[in-house]
């Protein structure tokens, strides 16, 4: 398996860069979120990278953060979404916007990701929903559907109790984002995103 990709950018065409690692050009494909970080021919770069065996090809897919990886791996594991399907989602859409839309169940907007319909959409949301909060990301994004302005720790377990308790993780989440105090513990979180409710 190769894990990561070191070297000098050779040539760029969307979707696909050409990284010259030991006198080995390696073609890889990226998300366009990926594409548009990467600097111009001659530059170094790293890329994280998974490596797709089929029958009668062996691709490479890279990608700029451990994170988009990590999305990347998950997307494919769900039945019907394939290696460029998942390119396609991630080109779309930024690593927060779809953890984001997952928390949400937001399907109208995966849904306007090219080669998805609002039936994979949905699929998608389905499958995605309970194996994004096992995965660690590193960049603050959380799974639950906070996006890291909330610094307060417990935010995330208070956010998993209020959708226990029946709210939607959208509402949830704009009950717990209204808490200015940073301070607060679960309970506390929790009383006050009650209270404000």
């Amino acid at each position: 398996m190769i894990a990561q990709v070191n070297g000098k950018i050779l040539s760029k065409n969307p979707p696909e860069v050409v990284v010259e690692v030991a006198g080995i050009g390696y073609a890889i494909l990226c998300p366009m979120s990926t594409y548009y970080q990467l600097g111009s021919t001659d530059t170094q770069v790293l890329l994280y990278t998974h490596l797709s065996i089929k029958e009668d090809s062996h691709t490479l897919f890279g990608f700029i953060t451990k994170d988009e990886k990590s999305l990347f791996r998950e997307l494919i594991r769900v039945n019907g979404v394939g290696p460029k399907v998942a390119l396609a989602i991630l080109s779309h859409l930024t690593v927060g916007s779809l953890v984001e839309c997952i928390a949400n169940e937001d399907a109208d907007l995966l849904a306007k990701t090219p080669g998805i319909g609002k039936k994979t959409a949905l699929k998608l949301i389905v499958e995605l929903k309970d194996r994004l909060d096992k995965v660690e990301f590193s960049s603050g994004v959380m799974t639950s559907g906070i996006v890291q302005n909330n610094n307060n720790p417990n935010a995330k377990k208070a956010l998993e109790a209020l959708q226990s308790l029946g709210f939607k993780a959208k509402e949830a989440n704009s009950m717990i984002a209204a808490i200015e105090d940073q301070t607060l513990s679960t309970e506390e979180l929790i009383r006050q995103a009650l209270k404000n409710k």
